[in-house]
């Protein structure tokens, strides 16, 4: 059985910085990279963030400065209009729509926009009511676990399908919300944890820096794999820092590719490529010394050497202690008849 090829998002979130124009730049690097989705962050501010809520600690890092959430998530936010030229594009560029919904309002106005293909961001995995209106509608849900114990993310899926959620339309997603993740925080076997408990797909939202992880977590199964994209690491902004850069992820993309190809089937048997070899390579029962017939064959006068075409080597025992009936040279393929 061949492994399904896995889904590639490129997360453009919020990297954007409320401008049209640099969301659709970074469209096209997701599209010329080879990614399946490209994926924003639907919210309105105040329906988000309480006003004095500070920012996280990978935030306030990478803007260099100590601000509110509410402050810097406004400046990042789209309107309707906003989105309905960036679904058109994305049509025009044949790359799928993807975002992650923030609150009950941007939720519905995914549904107004006709895209059912949502991603629940780690941290509404305890929004109750947010996820009893997503299942209701949602066609293809991706639920990130960052934060999340075991028995949270069970309650979470739970409640999806409790109110309408297709189990074969869930998948689970491990990740870890520090940004950048630390090698020794990825804990990927988590993954395929999810994976067994759950019964359903399972993937990694990557927010480690390199390649490693993305490869580690496609040999051990994984369906689906996130990587936030930006056009400049320097830009301002909470995640440009921990982002890839088009040269990067192209290649992102393209190690995933090839891990793919390197993990074939679970068949074993040889490739086209290699069957030119196997009959030079493989031995078959020829004469050691010239034998006469009517000798009987022996380790003496008989010897296992390449290539295949006689009597394979395989069959020792079934030749010594036979008698020769004819004779043979030194090479030659030795034959019962």
């Amino acid at each position: 059985m061949k492994k399904n090829k896995t889904i590639i998002i490129a997360e453009i979130g919020v990297n954007h910085n409320g401008d049209i124009n640099l969301a659709k730049k970074l469209i096209d690097v997701a599209k010329k990279s080879g990614a399946d989705f490209v994926k924003f962050q639907t919210f309105k501010t105040e329906n988000l963030v309480c006003k004095n809520t500070k920012a996280t600690q990978y935030q306030r890092h990478n803007l260099g400065k100590n601000t509110s959430q509410f402050n810097f998530l406004k400046k990042l936010e789209l309107s309707e209009n906003d989105y309905k030229k960036i679904i058109q594009y994305c049509k025009k560029k044949n790359i799928t729509f993807l975002s992650s919904p923030f609150d009950l309002e941007s939720l519905n106005l995914l549904f107004r926009l006709k895209i059912f293909n949502i991603k629940i961001a780690s941290g509404e995995i305890t929004h109750f009511i947010f996820l009893k209106n997503l299942a209701k509608k949602a066609k293809k849900i991706f639920i990130s676990t960052g934060m999340s114990t075991l028995s949270e993310v069970s309650r979470a899926i739970k409640i999806l399908i409790k109110n309408g959620a297709k189990r074969k339309n869930i998948t689970v997603l491990h990740c870890h919300t520090d940004y950048p993740t630390q090698l020794s925080d990825v804990n990927l076997l988590a993954m395929k944890n999810m994976e067994k408990k759950f019964s359903l797909d399972a993937g990694y939202s990557d927010h480690t820096v390199g390649n490693e992880t993305a490869i580690a977590a496609v040999a051990l199964g994984a369906r689906v794999i996130e990587k936030h994209i930006t056009l400049n690491k320097n830009m301002s902004g909470p995640d440009h820092a921990a982002s890839m850069e088009p040269k990067s992820f192209y290649n992102y993309v393209k190690l995933i590719r090839n891990t793919e190809t390197l993990l074939g089937s679970y068949l074993k048997k040889p490739s086209k490529s290699e069957l030119k070899n196997k009959k030079l390579a493989r031995k078959s029962i020829v004469a050691k010394t010239n034998i006469k017939k009517g000798e009987i064959f022996s380790q003496s006068n008989a010897i296992c050497k390449r290539p295949e075409g006689g009597i394979s080597s395989i069959y020792w025992n079934k030749v010594i202690g036979k008698k020769s009936k004819r004779d043979f040279r030194v090479d030659d393929f030795i034959s019962l008849k």
